[in-house]
Order: C-alpha cells, then structure tokens, then sequence
C-alpha cells in the first residue's frame, strides 16, 4: 500500500484520468474529491461491498439451476469438467 501526506487543496492522480483531491480536513474526517471518467465506478467501500454481496447473491440461484439443468441431462458440472482436465490433461470430457 502507497501511503501518501497531502494538505487541504492538494490531490493525488491515478493513472493519468483519475484525480483525488483533499477537500478539507476536520478533526478524525477526511473529505475528498474525486474526479474519475463515468467509466471508472467510484463507491464508498461500504456500498462496494454490498454491491459485491449483491452480485454474489444473484449468482448463487443461477449457479443452482445450471447444476439441476446439467444433472438432468446427465453433465458433469462445469467445476467438476474443469478439474478433470487439470488432472488428466489428455482426458476429454
């Protein structure tokens, strides 16, 4: 981790299109700036991690039906495909 000293009206750059400017700074509270091209999603690390979660949670019942589906007509899961062929390189599912 890079740890850097900036004062109040300085910033940071990341890469060359992201910029992090320190806006004030009272007591324990930081607040910044940031300046990033609408590509590049700039959350608090609360809200990313329940996004995370989120996706996670929408992932699991479609994992659920792809195994069910391929069960029912007699498939390896895919995991299971994957790890085969790690194991035995020459084998073919």
């Amino acid at each position: 981790m890079l740890v850097l000293s900036r004062q109040r009206d300085e910033s940071i750059m990341i890469g060359d299109d992201v910029e992090i400017i320190i806006v004030d700074v009272r007591g324990d509270k930081v607040r910044l700036g940031i300046t990033a091209p609408k590509n590049i999603p700039v959350h608090r690390r609360e809200i990313y991690d329940a996004i995370q979660r989120e996706k996670r949670e929408k992932e699991k019942p479609q994992k659920q039906q792809e195994k069910e589906s391929q069960a029912q007509q007699g498939k390896k899961p895919q995991a299971q495909q994957e790890k085969e062929s790690q194991t035995h390189p020459s084998k073919k599912s």
